[in-house]
């Protein structure tokens, strides 16, 4: 019996310091080394997910729209302010496209924008059975003549948008003045002495064609002009003839 227990206090002794020597205790990690603590991190990406999507309803669509909108009308502007300007109406609708802008006009408080609306007219004495018999007609018809600053997003905005407007006379639709001499050309309604037609034969009253004989081929009511065909050296050429230095010859 006592031989048994020393044998097992030998083996005691033999194996527990062996042991404790190749199985050393594991040294103590901090927590933040083993951890990165997710928790804070997911917290973050709510955080800037939550403020993403409070920043979201800031952003107001019709001030974006409104943006396009005035980069379109100054796509249109002719950068030359004040001045003359002519509108395409619809045929017939031309004294109605005048009363409707001034109506406009009155509404908007536009008077310093649109000085005036003009449907030139010019007074026309024609010949009918024999008599002659005196009318006013549309110097224009089709068009509308505006005194007005077409660089003005208001302005430009009404009169482009008057039932019955096409559009403006100009490059691409866009407004361009009159020039002066095209101004001093127009004189605004001076009286014509006859209404011609192309394919009317007139005679020429003044310059270097004084008294040819021609037929009309192109009228150019702007200017105010009309080409006619001549003959010289044996063929027939055409010339350009102001409307004051011809008449109309009747058979």
């Amino acid at each position: 019996m006592e031989e048994k227990k020393e044998a097992k206090a030998v083996a005691k002794k033999l194996i527990t310091p062996t042991t404790k020597e190749w199985l050393p205790a594991s040294p103590v990690m901090p927590v933040s080394s083993v951890m990165p603590e997710p928790q804070e991190t997911v917290s973050e990406e709510k955080t800037e997910e939550a403020v993403a999507k409070a920043q979201k309803p800031v952003v107001e669509e019709p001030e974006v729209e409104e943006v396009h909108s005035k980069v379109a009308l100054s796509d249109n502007k002719s950068g030359l302010g004040m001045g003359w300007y002519v509108v395409h109406t619809y045929s017939g609708y031309e004294n109605k496209v005048k009363a409707n802008i001034e109506k406009a006009i009155e509404n908007r408080h536009l008077e310093n924008e649109i000085l005036e609306v003009r449907v030139p007219l010019q007074d026309v004495t024609e010949m009918k059975d024999g008599v002659e018999k005196s009318s006013r007609k549309k110097l224009f018809p089709g068009y509308v003549l505006l005194h007005m600053d077409a660089d003005n997003n208001d302005a430009w905005y009404v009169v482009r948008n008057t039932r019955g407007v096409t559009g403006f006379v100009g490059p691409g639709s866009k407004p361009v003045p009159l020039t002066e001499a095209e101004l001093a050309a127009l004189d605004f309604g001076g009286e014509v002495s006859y209404e011609f037609a192309e394919g009317d034969v007139i005679s020429v009253t003044a310059g270097v064609w004084k008294d040819t004989v021609g037929t009309v081929q192109k009228i150019d009511t702007v200017r105010r002009t009309l080409t006619i065909t001549v003959e010289m050296f044996g063929r027939e050429t055409p010339v350009e003839i102001n409307f004051s230095d011809v008449k109309k010859m009747w058979d």
